[in-house]
């Protein structure tokens, strides 16, 4: 199945943190929070102004997000669970040391 969000909506699949602390303790299934970072899957065409005017979305497909820690509504697609948020709850895109030299 194909999915596509309409309006500012992204859709975001999560991205698992480690399961280790930085001194090597192996965190339990119970005791972790749910990630708050995702990359973006699919996104809307963007919103529209009261002129009618579309204004495009900030990400695209392939972005590493942050997002807040109640953002987004929960959804299974293709036996896979995902995020579908609006553009507003995205707190920044994740960018690579590598990707920002290019960028400069």
């Amino acid at each position: 199945m194909h999915f596509r969000p309409l309006h500012d909506r992204v859709l975001v699949r999560r991205i698992e943190a480690d399961e280790k602390t930085a001194g090597g303790i192996i965190i339990p299934d119970t005791a972790k929070e749910k990630p708050q970072e995702g990359e973006v899957v699919a996104t809307g065409p963007g919103s529209r102004t009261d002129k009618g005017e579309l204004i495009a979305l900030a990400v695209k497909p392939g972005d590493r997000i942050l997002f807040g820690k109640w953002s987004g509504t929960e959804v299974k697609i293709d036996g896979e669970d995902l995020l579908i948020m609006k553009e507003s709850d995205i707190l920044g895109v994740v960018e690579t040391v590598a990707e920002l030299k290019q960028a400069a």
